[in-house]
């Protein structure tokens, strides 16, 4: 199976690179693509070099896959031209998540939603992907009318730029800024711009794209996404609402059968999820489950993932294994 990357270069391009190897996914040709300033750079894959193409150049090769992490503006101008040549596009950028024209896949919630004439399919953002992945059971048990979220995100998940200038805070070194403000010993309330009714844009994806992953438009959400100084992993205080009342032991356990749930919840003990801890993991972990005793049915929650992982890598190569599976191996 011929799999191409675009954005191979990138941080998360790099992650999809080795979540494909690890999963030992059925690469027969790998096809690093990236723009013309990368093109004939070499990249190791397991054991081998592979050098770097244009994304034209990637779509002659006809892979069967394609996996993209290169921003919203190549998502848009070349996953048709994949898919118009028969190359399945899995998507990390926001540019297809709201199209009502394409599915937006977290594997382990809506895999099944999938049909072979899918051929652009859009992974959601990272903050978005381990709430849902909390959520999802919980809303088809209990029911959830109201969500509130407040995030703790780590600054991989504004790319390279936004590491350096970390990097170069912390050792007192002069930075080119990713931020509009200091990041290092700060926490900034500002993910991406600000838009509509001053929520940002990073704000308006968790409210959105829940919706549409659990299928419920009339979601009560509101969300606060903050950038603090950490490095790779996203952490969530959940606060919900569900129409029907639950038992603390019965969440747990719920949580606790769910794939890709790691429940961590022994607070007396000092164990709970931590980004340190989730780093290079593919699960979502959680913990600091408990009731909140100010409101009717409503239930508190700390989620933990690595960002870079199943926040975007992990998830679109679970995609791209759902697709091969379903789609490309069968006669």
């Amino acid at each position: 199976m011929k799999v191409a990357v675009v954005g191979a270069t990138g941080l998360v391009g790099r992650e999809m690179l080795k979540v494909l190897e690890e999963r030992n996914f059925p690469v027969s040709r790998l096809i690093p693509v990236a723009s013309e300033k990368s093109a004939g750079i070499k990249i190791a894959y397991a054991g081998n070099e592979y050098e770097v193409v244009t994304p034209g150049k990637a779509i002659t090769l006809a892979p069967h896959i394609a996996l993209f992490s290169a921003g919203g503006d190549t998502s848009l101008e070349w996953a048709p031209q994949f898919a118009k040549a028969g190359t399945y596009v899995i998507d990390n950028s926001s540019a297809w998540r709201m199209d009502p024209e394409k599915k937006l896949v977290v594997p382990e919630i809506n895999a099944a939603e999938l049909t072979k004439e899918d051929l652009i399919i859009a992974n959601p953002n990272c903050s978005t992907i381990q709430m849902v992945m909390a959520l999802a059971p919980l809303h088809r048990k209990y029911g959830i009318s109201r969500i509130v979220v407040s995030t703790y995100q780590a600054v991989s998940g504004s790319g390279i730029k936004a590491v350096t200038q970390l990097e170069n805070e912390k050792e007192g070194k002069e930075t080119e800024k990713k931020f509009a403000h200091q990041i290092f010993n700060n926490c900034l309330p500002h993910c991406d711009d600000f838009k509509d009714l001053g929520y940002t844009k990073e704000e308006w994806k968790l409210i959105n794209e829940t919706k549409k992953i659990l299928r419920d438009p009339n979601l009560k959400i509101t969300s606060t996404c903050v950038r603090v100084p950490v490095l790779t992993g996203h952490s969530e205080s959940v606060n919900v609402e569900f129409e029907k009342d639950y038992m603390i032991d019965d969440i747990r356990g719920l949580l606790h059968a769910t794939p890709g749930i790691v429940v961590q919840d022994a607070p007396l003990l000092n164990e709970y999820p931590m980004p340190v801890n989730a780093v290079g993991k593919n699960e979502v972990f959680v913990g600091r489950i408990r009731r909140d005793f100010s409101s009717k049915n409503c239930l508190n929650m700390w989620i933990v993932s690595d960002n870079l992982r199943k926040g975007a890598a992990t998830n679109a190569v679970q995609i791209a294994e759902y697709v091969a599976n379903q789609f490309l191996t069968r006669n």
